[in-house]
């Protein structure tokens, strides 16, 4: 599922049509990629994230919407305005590629937390490929969005934090380099999230070095607005403010680790390697695939941005 060239270009596409239609209204305004698209940790589905600035009394989103519309970007049933979110963006379907576009305004963090993921990609070299396998293994399961804690920040930070986590606690110390198993990385990231981590009184945080802290600590700080939260996370940009997600949501994602994590430890514990008639397949394919959608339009934009 890595990125090919052509997914890249395409996109690179979308991107100038989209910046095209802003410039022309508002001449001085800066145009900004973040997300996954930034780092390169993308899906072929995966939407593009961009942060307009400039200066305005009132934040422009219906005007913009209108010119995407009447420079023929998106279709009318296919562009919606989320003016009342704690960050209003648009959220659009290119209409040539049928790549999905969100667009917000003057939000600073989206930049930010790009930059951090490019880092950490420097510290881990595992990160890409660990990211890029959990994010199509929560596709499959319609789990993508549960991680999406606040849309600003968060389309990078699917699974940046929890897999930053484990890579600065590797036994194996290297920076969590390529040139070890990262089967093993991954049933171990299973284990520790879906298995062996107390989310009731543990909290996680990723600064200087990595640490755990007692949720339970947090919670009479925060106060009872965080106590439906399962999952707690220091915000690296802002000590002392946390992240966190309904227990409901993320007990979901918690159960589709521990399943994967009980399937592939089987799988490599098993002494005949033909369990479950599956020889032919990797072992990986006991949790993940790709589907036949997918294959489609990966080769619709190879066919069309290839060259």
């Amino acid at each position: 599922m890595k990125p090919r060239k052509c997914e890249e270009a395409m996109r690179w596409e979308v991107v100038g049509r989209v910046h095209e239609v802003i410039v022309r209204l508002w001449p001085t305004a800066k145009v900004e990629v973040y997300g996954s698209f930034k780092t390169a940790l993308f899906l072929p589905t995966s939407d593009i994230d961009l942060v307009v600035f400039g200066k305005w009394e009132r934040l422009p989103l219906w005007t913009l919407e209108k010119a995407l519309q009447a420079n023929q970007i998106a279709d009318p049933s296919s562009i919606k305005v989320l003016d009342k979110a704690s960050v209003p963006i648009i959220k659009l379907t290119d209409k040539k590629t049928q790549v999905k576009v969100d667009i917000s305004f003057n939000v600073l963090a989206g930049p930010t937390a790009a930059k951090f993921v490019k880092e950490n990609m420097e510290l881990f070299p595992c990160l890409p490929p660990l990211v890029l396998v959990l994010k199509q293994f929560l596709v499959l399961r319609d789990l993508n969005e549960v991680f999406r804690i606040f849309k600003a920040k968060l389309d990078i930070f699917d699974f940046i934090l929890p897999c930053v986590f484990i890579s600065q606690h590797h036994p194996r110390g290297d920076g969590c380099s390529l040139d070890h198993n990262l089967g093993v990385l991954l049933i171990e990231f299973f284990e520790l999230y879906g298995n062996n981590f107390n989310y009731v009184n543990t909290g996680i945080s990723v600064r200087d070095g990595g640490s755990y802290f007692n949720k339970q600590e947090v919670l009479n700080d925060v106060g009872e607005g965080f106590n439906t939260s399962l999952l707690c996370i220091e915000d690296p940009f802002t000590p002392g403010n946390y992240i966190g997600k309904s227990s409901y949501a993320f007990m979901q994602v918690k159960q589709a680790f521990n399943y994967a994590y009980l399937v592939l430890s089987k799988a490599v514990n098993s002494p005949n390697p033909t369990i479950d008639g599956v020889s032919k397949h990797s072992l990986l394919s006991r949790i993940v695939r790709v589907t036949k959608e997918a294959v489609e339009y990966r080769n619709f934009v190879e066919s069309n941005w290839g060259n």
